[in-house]
């Protein structure tokens, strides 16, 4: 089923390169676009792409470009562009650099591609998406970022391991920035309709929480150089999905607040009813008492680093 035109990853390299791949697969554009700064990288993964096409049977025609302008008459952007983490490296440490990516690309994307909807996953995801919006200038609706899918999938399969049940039978939302005050929401987690706080002692539930809050670093430390890429282009395809087939997910995702929650002026994952206009709507839930305080305080680590980057004046040399 075709359901976009046109779609551009930006970013050709283990993250850009594999979501291209999950989504050439999936058959949902007629077009597919991998860019990369980096002169052959984006043509030869677009062209290995393609050959596996009579083999998996879709019918999406992959190419790559060093080029910004093949962003033109795009329905969906998918910036992955910008710095991985090291080891010992936080996501505030990537902020400057990685604006200034950021920043370039909105532009490009502003100037070719202004009816499209843009999906965010460079780090630190709650700050680059609020700064690619503030750059376009697009509605909040068309513009989201990556966050609360992949923490809640990875928060999912954590459950799902310790008690030996199906992954796809465990459901919940993580809410918060993606990084470190990520927010598990326990008293929305289920099994099969079975509350989780019925299913596991406190002790037991606090090292999953603890786990997913260090979910990227974890791997981040077994692999020694680069950052995971498998399960982040895997979610950042099922919000892609969630786009092309109009499919009104209820998903987390970094979407810009205007009252929600009682913020104003920020990214943050969120619950979100997600289709082809992009977010469709926030979905306010009832949350504890702890967690409505561990979310304030994911909101204020997000906003200490917007006041960072608004004291370099956005992205250095902007």
């Amino acid at each position: 089923m075709t359901g976009l035109s046109k779609v551009v990853v930006l970013g050709a390299g283990n993250i850009g390169g594999s979501l291209a791949q999950r989504l050439a697969e999936m058959d949902l554009a007629r077009e597919l676009v991998l860019v990369d700064i980096v002169e052959g990288l984006p043509q030869g993964k677009a062209l290995d792409i393609q050959e596996s096409a009579p083999i998996l049977g879709f019918s999406t025609r992959v190419s790559g470009s060093n080029e910004l302008d093949v962003l033109a008459d795009a329905d969906v952007v998918v910036e992955t562009a910008g710095l991985a983490r090291k080891p010992g490296m936080s996501r505030s440490d990537l902020l400057a650099k990685n604006a200034g990516i950021v920043q370039t690309h909105a532009e490009a994307v502003r100037a070719f591609a202004p009816k499209a909807t843009v999906l965010v996953v460079t780090n630190p995801v709650d700050v680059m998406t609020y700064w690619f919006r503030k750059i376009t200038g697009f509605p909040t609706a068309r513009v989201f970022g990556e966050s609360g899918t992949l923490d809640t999938a990875r928060f999912r399969w954590f459950v799902a391991d310790l008690l030996g049940v199906a992954p796809r039978d465990v459901t919940g939302f993580v809410l918060g920035s993606h990084g470190d005050t990520m927010v598990p929401i326990l008293s929305l987690t289920s099994v099969g309709g079975v509350p989780l706080t019925r299913l596991l002692p406190p002790e037991r539930l606090a090292a999953i929480v603890e786990r997913t809050q260090k979910g990227g670093g974890e791997i981040v430390n077994l692999l020694k150089s680069g950052s995971a890429y498998y399960a982040p282009s895997a979610s950042q395809a099922e919000l892609v999905r969630a786009i092309a087939l109009d499919e009104h997910r209820l998903l987390s995702a970094s979407a810009g607040l205007d009252g929600a929650f009682g913020e104003r002026d920020v990214y943050i994952g969120v619950p979100v009813v997600l289709g082809r206009a992009g977010v469709e709507r926030i979905v306010e839930v009832d949350l504890t008492p702890a967690e409505r305080q561990a979310f304030g305080a994911s909101v204020a680590a997000v906003r200490a680093d917007l006041d960072i980057l608004n004291r370099l004046g956005g992205a250095p040399g902007a």
